[in-house]
């Protein structure tokens, strides 16, 4: 089986290096696809620099439409998700994550923090099917539709679609991992902003069919 790790990110320059350099680390991961939604700060430099496949959208369209762009951009049998704003990815987080599916034991994997700081943990605890680390069968992608207008609301929509096929799915802890949160990203009042964004996409989803 093809492993193919996508990597939807905007302007992440402060942390897409060490998240690319782990995942080309794993002998079992084919490629890796970045695909830049819109940034305007240096993750497009970063990521070519570091010999790996770069896409650049000119404007910022949400997540759905980035990891589109990235399966689109592949053939490969599993698609790992992985955030480009991760703190402290190892090789045993990306191997938790994809094991699961490579040993047919799941179709779906969803990684949940642990043991890393409370306002990453917290939330995952709370709402595991938000996470954004997950390793995937292809053929569960290919039936969501309209993924490309999806923001955050990209999850639910897997989840959705995971549960009326009854797919297989596993939970996997992931030790000592955490990411940079918006308000750290963007200061107080923008990264509340974007929270609220955030949850805004997420009541969507749940009201759609």
């Amino acid at each position: 089986m093809k492993i193919s790790v996508i990597i939807p990110a905007y302007n992440e320059e402060i942390t897409i290096a060490d998240v690319i350099k782990t995942v080309k680390n794993v002998p079992e991961i084919n490629d890796v696809i970045v695909v830049s939604d819109g940034s305007t700060d240096d993750t497009v430099a970063i990521a070519r620099g570091l010999n790996v496949d770069v896409y650049q959208m000119e404007e910022n369209i949400g997540k759905g439409g980035a990891i589109k762009r990235g399966f689109e951009n592949t053939d490969s049998d599993i698609l790992l998700f992985l955030d480009a704003d991760l703190i402290g990815l190892k090789n045993e987080h990306v191997y938790a994550l994809i094991n699961p599916i490579r040993e047919n034991i799941a179709d779906m994997t969803i990684g949940i923090f642990t043991q890393g700081r409370l306002l990453t943990d917290l939330p995952q605890f709370l709402m595991p099917y938000l996470s954004g680390q997950r390793a995937i069968k292809r053929q569960i992608i290919d039936t969501i539709p309209n993924m490309d207008l999806l923001k955050y609301g990209l999850e639910l929509a897997i989840t959705k679609i995971v549960k009326k096929y009854d797919y297989r799915v596993s939970k996997v802890k992931l030790h000592n991992l955490t990411q940079r949160i918006k308000e750290e990203k963007y200061g107080l009042v923008e990264g509340a902003k974007k929270r609220l964004q955030m949850y805004f996409d997420i009541v969507k989803q749940l009201k759609s069919d």
